[in-house]
């Protein structure tokens, strides 16, 4: 039978990909220090719109650009977006939501909301390094939130991941992201000073801070380098080494020369993967392009 992937997701605190077929969804875990090698074998499909814990297949079983992090085609990536809570268009959700501020690399920091009911997991696939929680409330509230402090902290809803992946080899030498998070949440706390000026909505119930570091779950310690991305696949494409970390959508692995890979999971979905024979050599069929040396920065924090 034919799985198709669905990339990687984190659950639990947990990696593992994500898989569609005849049969349903299914999961397999990501586990660090083991090898891995698989073989694409066949074409790229869309992989149908994922709403309310099930998946609704694309009608016309539809083939899909080979590069890309996005495994729909037109019509479904609409309905995506339609429907999503980045489009506004659920004001009357009932659930809660967190405001979080979230750390991915030095001045690295952005302001953002998700689901109570997710927990930290939406953290864990941006590949935020650390976080904390700013406030909780009803949807609305939460955004308002989300802009007020976006503004006034001068930080974005939004890092281009590129970014967040070029910071990451040797974070581990500063540890600075609590004093960051805990200075950046201080100024928000103050901002809900009706006296200062600010204003918080009523709605939203602040919380303290408590940084959280996902350093032990993304096993960054083992990230010292990274030589190259990939950035797209083709039939027949051979993927091939040990995994030495996760962190977001990235699968860090080391290939059997020494050379240190990231496979951006998002580009493996909507293909049908299958288990190489040991010993596959790693490499074969895979657009490359190599990391960037140097931090991306971002300016005026406070």
């Amino acid at each position: 039978m034919t799985w198709w992937c669905t990339g990687m997701r984190w659950g639990g605190g947990r990696p593992g990909f994500g898989w569609t077929g005849e049969k349903g969804e299914r999961e397999s875990g990501v586990r660090f220090g083991e090898p891995v090698a698989f073989r694409v074998g066949g074409a790229r499909r869309c992989l149908g719109v994922w709403r309310g814990g099930r998946r609704t297949v694309c009608p016309g079983w539809e083939d899909v650009p080979v590069r890309g992090t996005r495994a729909q085609c037109g019509a479904c990536a609409g309905i995506d977006r339609a429907h999503s809570v980045a489009a506004d268009t659920m004001a009357d959700d009932p659930r809660p939501y967190h405001v979080y501020l979230a750390w991915f690399g030095d001045e690295l920091v952005k302001v953002g909301i998700t689901g109570v009911r997710r927990g930290s997991a939406r953290l864990m696939e941006q590949g935020a390094v650390a976080f904390t929680w700013l406030g909780r409330g009803p949807l609305m509230a939460a955004r308002r939130a989300e802009e007020l402090l976006r503004v006034a902290l001068g930080v974005p809803d939004r890092i281009p991941y590129e970014r967040k992946r070029g910071v990451r080899a040797g974070l581990l030498e500063g540890r600075g992201w609590s004093e960051e998070l805990e200075r950046a949440h201080a100024v928000a706390v103050r901002l809900g000073d009706e006296a200062a000026g600010g204003g918080w909505p009523e709605a939203l119930e602040r919380l303290p801070c408590q940084v959280v570091d996902h350093v032990e779950a993304f096993a960054l310690a083992a990230v010292d380098r990274v030589d190259a991305v990939v950035a797209g696949l083709a039939e027949g494409a051979i993927v091939a080494g040990t995994v030495v970390a996760a962190a977001g959508p990235d699968l860090h692995l080391v290939e059997p020369g020494g050379r240190r890979l990231v496979i951006d999971t998002r580009v493996l979905a909507g293909w049908p993967l299958e288990g190489a024979p040991a010993g596959a050599g790693g490499g074969v069929g895979l657009e490359v392009r190599e990391v960037p040396a140097g931090r991306g920065v971002q300016g005026g924090l406070f």
